[in-house]
């Protein structure tokens, strides 16, 4: 039987997807993100965005708040304990299998 040991096993494949990799990576240091913040981090459109918040809230990697700043509608992102963790744990293989302590 097989064992498990290398750290390949331990990549989230959600987070393989270099734009909810950067979406995720971008949440890590802040309590919450305007959508049209991370939208123009990313480098990318609001439809791929939100297709990709999707998945990751469904994941439960990230939590949706929708509110307004005056009369104009806003959308927050915050990263999730989880969201946190899953992160982490990704990074930490990546680091292992490019050889970084």
């Amino acid at each position: 039987m097989a064992t498990h040991n290398h750290p390949r096993h331990d990549l989230d494949d959600l987070l393989t997807n270099p734009i909810r990799l950067s979406v995720v990576a971008g949440l890590v240091g802040v309590e919450q993100a305007e959508f049209a913040l991370v939208r123009d981090a990313v480098e990318i459109t609001d439809a791929a965005l939100s297709k990709q918040v999707a998945i990751l809230e469904q994941a439960g990697y990230l939590s949706v708040h929708k509110g307004r700043v005056g009369r104009r509608p806003r959308t927050w992102l915050e990263l999730t304990d989880a969201g946190r963790e899953a992160y982490a744990t990704h990074l930490r293989a990546l680091r292992a299998i490019a050889g970084d302590p």
